[in-house]
């Protein structure tokens, strides 16, 4: 039985879920008065703009129950099995809903990423290989069960305000982050986001050093993908960052991804981080 990967919009990849086949379903980003799905109709753009109009951040919503019921029945319409990739079920209520909808299908599986942005991405891809490779549904998610511990996600934020403003931080952490020029490394790891190690100085030097101390932190990682993730930072930064990460693993495939409007609304923008696997590329070994 044919197996479809699919996955929610949080995971940053539309150009290769493209590519791939993989299909989407978008959340809900509430931008005041006006609402749109996430990388249909409103874009990292449409929340810049909105952010300098109104000072405000805007809300993101999750994929309703109906909607991943309509989602499920097109895409197992012909047959074949799916297995869905969520953002963290401590982030969003989409695997909480996805679950309730795959209880009306056979053959449909939901994995809680337990990640966010290209944590997700990177998940998906291996599922994708695998489904290619001829493993049914229920094998796919529990390998991608097994191997979600080996996604190393982080971020550096250029401003904390996103963070404040989405309830994600104090307004305490928030000044004194402002005020002393501290850019900190948001960590995520069992599903959560937490602070990690505090960059002082410029964005720019803050993120050339994070990415030396990722580097240095993993000496096996999986070289098959490797991405770097930003929300609109400049680009002499990226390319700077693309460089650090090939010195440090020769040979990696890094690939450069933008965050959607869903991340970005509470990221901001200027975030950066590099996501991979830290296992070697030996899952299932």
């Amino acid at each position: 039985m044919p197996v479809k990967i699919t996955s929610d919009s949080t995971s940053d990849l539309d150009r290769l879920f493209a590519e791939r086949g993989i299909a989407v379903t978008p959340l809900t980003v509430l931008l005041g008065d006006r609402s749109g799905l996430d990388g249909v109709d409103v874009t990292p753009d449409d929340i810049y703009e909105y952010f300098d109009r109104t000072k405000t951040t805007p809300k993101t919503s999750a994929v309703s129950p109906e909607e991943y019921r309509r989602f499920f029945a097109e895409q197992t319409a012909d047959g074949s099995e799916v297995v869905h990739f969520t953002i963290s079920s401590e982030m969003s209520a989409c695997y909480s809903n996805a679950c309730t909808a795959a209880e009306d299908f056979d053959g449909v599986y939901v994995v809680d990423s337990r990640n966010l942005s290209t944590g997700i991405g990177l998940l998906v891809l291996y599922a994708d290989d695998l489904a290619k490779a001829g493993f049914g549904g229920a094998e796919i998610k529990a390998k991608a069960d097994a191997r979600r511990a080996a996604v190393s996600a982080s971020f550096v934020v250029d401003t904390m305000t996103f963070l404040y403003k989405g309830g994600r931080c104090s307004s305490v952490t928030a000044f004194i982050a402002s005020v002393l020029k501290i850019k900190p490394c948001i960590v995520v790891s069992d599903g959560k986001m937490s602070v990690g190690r505090k960059y002082i100085g410029s964005t720019n030097k803050a993120i050339i050093k994070y990415a030396a101390d990722i580097t240095r932190s993993c000496p096996d990682p999986d070289l098959r993908y490797v991405f770097v993730t930003h929300s609109s930072a400049k680009p002499e930064v990226v390319e700077t960052v693309k460089r650090e990460v090939l010195a440090a693993w020769p040979g990696a495939n890094i690939i450069e991804t933008v965050a959607g409007a869903t991340i970005t609304s509470h990221c901001g923008k200027g975030t950066l981080g590099v996501l991979f696997f830290t296992d070697g590329g030996r899952a299932g070994q």
